[in-house]
């Protein structure tokens, strides 16, 4: 009895010591994607999706061998592309739920925090599913055009692409630069029709999208196999697609997503195999116990954990180092599997490569050539870090040397190739320059840090300008704004303004009282216009973005330069002095809020600067007061996102960024410094 009871005890802990050890193998990638249990597993079953439990997959297979046996022939790798919230994210995970696989709530896909609050996607991740004997890994990719370079990457992923197009509004501005890039990359889209179920969309309606989507091919100069593409028409949010358009606003009889799974078979071709080892890196992660974790897909041949592979660098160097595979994982579902091999047409995690960047290649020994990784568009748009040195540098954030600042940039820069990053050396210290693809890519890049604990001031952005025979080119942008007729006039005057060409206006499908104007206008014009065009429309307007071209400046704006009022001293802001200044413009601040000289306060009414005093309290006398400062009635300050300092910080100013406060400033806080470079600046 005491013999069973020991055995008993000893299994117990065996089993209670693995079940740690796969804990921990998985824990650590929720930096990468949100993970799940590793022992649940997709497995073959004809014409539908399933999913067996923990226990029964325990008992029927091994995770391991499942995943490497897969054939090349039996695996499709495609992208999901499409405009910005035109339900890429909501499609991926309606096929994950038919799957069977376990999708806590909606946007598993998105798992970043800044994702979840804003809901759009902002870095491209990949998952995959079991369909019949084919196994279908599936890229979701972002719609917003400032995480462009997201897409672009990962199109060297994929062998085919679904083209997901909103049938209610057609193909707007992003959806012409994701098709552009597919396109270029020469995969065949299938055409899907999605937010059929709409009470707007019609036969007619969805007749014309195809029309101007045939069309948008034709005009990118795509090939005559690309031209006879497929057409689906889908309801994400109800999970169908279905070969012929349903009356309106029903379902088909059979609402699945098998009809859009059987396309992507047949449209889809698989991965090729053979020659030695090559996997290009397409995305990279960092795990606190396995280290960089490089992501991407192997393109030929075929690697074990312990293999010896060497990194080729996308810019060509013949020579680098070795690395070493310690972990093979594959993303089914929302679960992170284990692998002993990965062969051609699988996309993976590995772990091992510690000095791989993003576009380089892993390959075997024999392999002498890089893969090629595909053509990123520049940036567009630059700002320039530095250490905060404001009175109250310190106070609310932990990181804040120039070398902390700069190595996190730098690991940003590693796994983003649409940003780039170099050091300033000036008289002030280090600084950096980052150039990015947008306002919003920056935004959210300063946003993380802030989150992080880093304090750090930021310049005014500048656009990246380029000089080709002899003549300065700036990035041009296609606009698209959707907004009530009767905003459209002064729309249209303040984008000419800004350089804006208009090139087309037309009303909205569906929509009375809605126009749509389609506007060509350069970068430069288009900072600070979005909190403009949230003023005009009162909110209800809708404006998309997307990276055109680069071309000829069109010239100097006419601009009304804004004036500032400027805190002349240090301590905290009284509402008797705030009260004073009502009438010199718009306030920023609000009673009991700390300030500095040099610190901007508010807008004012005039142009140029006036220097104010936010912190004088009233003078006392012996005669009793008629009132005191809580009777005054102050009308509330604009709250400045850093959304809305991006736009509005001007030359000679900087955003003062900490973990818990978002302030304006002069770049020099001295007055009189400030007025002897004014001078120095106009002679």
């Amino acid at each position: 009895m005491f013999r069973a009871n020991l055995y008993s005890r000893l299994s117990r802990l065996l089993v209670a010591s693995v079940e740690v050890s796969v804990q921990r193998a998985s824990s650590g990638f929720r930096s990468i994607l949100p993970t799940r249990s590793l022992v649940d597993n997709f497995v073959p079953n004809s014409r539908s999706f399933s999913l067996v439990s923990g226990s029964q997959a325990s008992s029927s297979f091994n995770s391991l061998d499942l995943q490497s046996e897969v054939p090349a022939s039996k695996i499709r790798n495609v992208a999901i592309i499409a405009h910005v919230d035109h339900g890429k994210t909501t499609l991926v995970d309606k096929m994950l739920t038919q799957a069977g696989g376990h999708v806590p709530g909606e946007r598993v896909m998105d798992s970043h925090a800044l994702e979840r609050e804003r809901g759009i996607t902002i870095s491209s991740k990949y998952t995959s599913l079991q369909y019949g004997a084919y196994t279908i890994n599936i890229v979701d990719t972002p719609g917003h055009a400032d995480f462009g370079g997201e897409v672009e990457r990962v199109l060297g992923m994929v062998d085919g692409a679904v083209l997901l197009v909103d049938a209610n509004e057609g193909a707007l501005s992003q959806t012409k630069f994701v098709l552009e890039k597919a396109l270029r990359a020469g995969l065949s889209p299938i055409v899907v029709l999605n937010k059929v179920d709409r009470p707007g969309c019609t036969k007619e309606r969805c007749t014309a999208v195809e029309s101007d989507i045939f069309d948008l091919f034709a005009s990118l100069g795509a090939s005559d196999a690309q031209l006879d593409f497929r057409v689906l028409y889908s309801s994400a949010r109800q999970g169908w697609a279905a070969e012929e358009l349903p009356p309106t606003g029903e379902a088909p009889a059979a609402a699945s997503l098998a009809p859009l799974m059987d396309s992507i078979l047949a449209g889809v071709p698989p991965p090729p195999g053979g020659a030695p080892f090559a996997m290009l890196v397409s995305m990279l992660g960092r795990d606190p116990f396995l280290g960089r974790i490089a992501i991407g897909r192997v393109h030929a041949g075929t690697a074990r954990v312990g293999d010896r592979l060497r990194i080729l660098r996308h810019t060509g160097e013949r020579e680098g180092p070795e690395a070493k595979l310690t972990k093979i994982l594959k993303r089914v579902g929302t679960s992170d599997v284990e692998l002993r091999e990965a062969s051609a047409g699988d996309i993976v995690m590995v772990a091992g490569a510690e000095h791989v960047g993003v576009a380089d290649t892993l390959a075997d020994p024999a392999v002498a050539e890089n893969l090629p990784p595909g053509h990123i568009d520049p940036p567009t748009l630059s700002m320039v870090f530095s250490p905060n040195d404001s009175p109250l540098a310190g106070t609310e954030g932990n990181e804040l040397t120039a070398n902390k600042i700069g190595e996190r940039l730098r690991a940003e820069a590693e796994s983003s190739v649409s940003m780039r990053v170099s050091t300033v050396q000036e008289s002030g210290g280090e600084r950096f320059e980052v150039k990015a693809r947008g306002e919003l890519q920056l935004g959210l890049l300063i946003e993380n840090m802030r989150r992080e604990g880093f304090e750090f001031s930021v310049s005014p952005p500048q656009v990246v300008l380029r000089e080709e025979g002899g003549s300065v080119l700036e990035p041009i942008e296609d606009v698209v704004i959707e907004c009530p007729d009767v905003c459209t006039g002064t729309i249209i005057d303040s984008l000419t303004a800004r350089k804006g060409e208009l090139q087309e206006m037309v009303p909205v499908p569906e929509l009375e009282g809605r126009m749509r104007l389609t506007f060509s206008a350069p970068s430069r014009g288009l900072l600070g216009f979005r909190s403009v065009f949230a003023t005009v429309t009162r909110g209800s307007g809708v404006m998309n973005r997307a990276f055109s071209k680069y071309d000829v400046h069109r010239g100097s704006m006419d601009s009304v330069s804004k004036g500032a009022l400027v805190s002349m001293a240090d301590g905290k802001t009284v509402a008797f002095s705030l009260w004073n200044l009502e009438p010199r413009g718009v306030l920023f601040v609000s009673p009991g809020q700390k300030v500095y000289s040099g610190m901007i306060i508010g807008e004012h009414a005039k142009g140029g600067d006036l220097e104010v005093n936010p912190i004088k309290e009233k003078a006392k006398t012996n005669f009793r007061a008629m009132g005191t400062d809580e009777n005054i009635r102050l009308t509330p300050p604009r709250a400045m996102t850093l959304e809305d300092a991006i736009g509005y910080v001007g030359p000679g100013e900087l955003i003062e960024v900490t973990p818990k406060s978002v302030r304006l400033r002069k770049s020099v806080l001295d007055s009189n410094l400030r007025k002897r470079a004014s001078r120095s600046s106009a002679r």
